[in-house]
């Protein structure tokens, strides 16, 4: 199985709502999208070609995919709709507060950017208390956290994004507690807050990555495409529906249906 099917949980995610071993998922006959993206569902490091099973989040991304000029694409949902389903919201204390997931960085390449900027920038913003959730890189590194820390904010991380099956868990935890999420990026953590309930917003110093093309991050693009979704400001409802649309909501199948598309097993006591 493509290692990247099981960054964040997503392959035990599906397995558990298919009623199967979430500790031993089944073989993903192809590459499972792990992450928002703007064009066709796959990160720089993944150069697919047509006849490899492509499982995606939204008929958007599978648009995109054709224009790309790749085909085998299947349209599932995100994870993050399967992960809702198993795990429906209880009655909690009042909601408060922001979430901000700052831009990050990846193996590979450096973070670079001003975040003295954008911690003025979020205190002039933000009326309530501030968590921060970086990740795990810039969460390692005591010069970026304490600089947040020692601006107030609680500063957390949700985890490693691979080999740590609790990381979507810790973030719907975190999101069902704040009123608001914001990134100064459009990232899945933004999408995945407008459906865990929380208000929008993006603003802020986008930051960059040391050595990426920045025609390749959708740095200037991403807000041309989505200008909805960006401001300290956002329209509920229409951010309600563009985030349903990217994640696939409407693509949510059933165990049954979803067992078939992965070409999975029927679980042992129903076979």
């Amino acid at each position: 199985m493509d290692p990247t099917n099981h960054f964040y949980g997503h392959s035990r995610i599906l397995s558990r709502y298919c009623g199967l071993p979430p500790d031993d998922p089944p073989r993903i006959g192809g590459v499972l999208q792990h992450g928002w993206t703007f064009v066709h569902g796959y990160g720089i490091g993944h150069k697919l070609t047509s006849g490899y099973g492509k499982y995606v989040w939204s008929d958007v991304v599978r648009r995109r995919g054709i224009a790309h000029g790749w085909r085998d694409y299947t349209v599932i949902g995100a994870p993050w709709n399967y992960l809702l389903e198993l795990e429906p919201e209880e009655p909690a204390p009042a909601r408060e507060g922001t979430i901000f997931y700052p831009f990050h960085g990846w193996d590979r390449n450096e973070l670079l950017g001003a975040h003295d900027r954008l911690i003025a920038e979020i205190r002039a913003t933000e009326p309530g208390p501030v968590t921060m959730c970086l990740y795990w890189l810039e969460y390692d590194q005591p010069h970026i956290r304490t600089v947040y820390e020692k601006a107030g904010f609680r500063v957390i991380s949700h985890g490693r994004r691979d080999g740590d099956p609790g990381f979507l868990y810790r973030q719907l935890a975190e999101l069902r507690r704040h009123r608001r999420v914001a990134s100064n990026r459009l990232t899945s953590a933004v999408f995945y807050g407008i459906a865990a309930g929380c208000a929008p917003a993006v603003y802020g110093d986008p930051m960059l990555m040391a050595g990426v093309n920045p025609l390749y991050e959708g740095r200037d693009l991403v807000p041309r495409l989505y200008p909805e979704l960006h401001g300290p400001s956002v329209e509920l409802a229409v951010a309600r529906e563009i985030a349903a649309a990217e994640l696939g909501r409407s693509y949510l199948a059933p165990p049954e249906e979803l067992r078939l598309l992965l070409r999975w097993p029927v679980p042992a006591e129903v076979s």
